[in-house]
């Protein structure tokens, strides 16, 4: 019964991504913490490779599309690999299992969502679809430039910031990366932001996972069970994407995470 119930959360979570771009791991990590009470370490090594493969087919799609922007995937990933290499030796320094940094990884975690979630509302509200017009207008008039950010130096700085929240928490790649790509990268359209997006988030949470598998910290059969229900959720997803309310489901899911933050934060 226990492996139905994580095919059918890794459908559901898939499902999800697939509608509104969110990432995995701010919606499985929880779920896995919460509703199946697996413990946190487990939870967050697991996702963070169960977030690598989920998003390797993202990457691929979209680079045959030629919309994934390398220069900017390899700015961000000169702040977040090393960074999350930096943590993973803190972690094998301090062991991932232990009660201190089990407690640190759920505050992190429950910090991460509450920023997630308010990305997320950020997005919801900012972003209409008048000032989306607007603003595509402007990207189009400096399409010549739209992977110059607005310093060298950010997106490298906040690619750290990211890489070190990932690694600890498998949480940070997807609704806090747009929207610090948006930020950072004004004049680069939607759709290759997203793709950016996705495409830094492939070797990031690769070597934070490969990472957290060798201090022990993946559980390779439930890796097995969450991928098998993913798959086709986010393929549905993504079929589905044009019928659905978007912003109705962003806010919802928000509020959903905002809820989570706040539980793990006061644990």
């Amino acid at each position: 019964m226990h492996d139905f119930a994580f095919i059918f959360a890794g459908f559901a979570v898939g499902l999800i991504v697939g509608l509104t771009g969110v990432g995995g791991g701010s919606l499985m990590t929880p779920v896995l913490i919460f509703f199946f009470g697996v413990k946190p370490h487990l939870a967050i090594g697991t996702d963070l490779l169960f977030a690598a493969f989920t998003k390797l087919g993202g990457t691929v799609s979209m680079a045959r599309q030629r919309l994934v922007p390398w220069r900017v995937v390899g700015l961000l990933c000169a702040g977040s690999i090393p960074a999350a290499l930096g943590s993973l030796w803190l972690l094998h320094r301090m062991g991932p299992a232990t009660e201190r940094v089990q407690h640190l990884m759920t505050s992190t975690l429950g910090a991460a969502l509450l920023l997630t979630a308010a990305a997320m509302l950020y997005k919801v509200l900012a972003f209409s679809p008048q000032r989306q017009a607007i603003e595509l207008a402007a990207r189009r008039a400096n399409a010549a430039n739209a992977t110059d950010p607005r310093h060298w130096s950010l997106p490298v700085l906040l690619g750290a910031v990211i890489g070190t929240l990932v690694t600890f928490t498998s949480v940070g790649a997807g609704a806090i990366g747009v929207t610090v790509l948006l930020l950072v990268f004004p004049h680069l359209p939607l759709p290759r932001i997203i793709a950016a997006d996705i495409a830094y988030a492939v070797p990031l949470t690769l070597v934070a996972g490969l990472g957290h598998a060798s201090l022990g910290s993946v559980d390779w059969p439930l890796l097995a069970q969450l991928l098998v229900g993913s798959l086709p959720g986010i393929w549905l997803g993504s079929r589905l994407i044009s019928r659905t309310p978007e912003r109705l489901i962003r806010s919802a899911l928000s509020v959903l995470l905002a809820w989570a933050g706040a539980k793990l934060v006061l644990i």
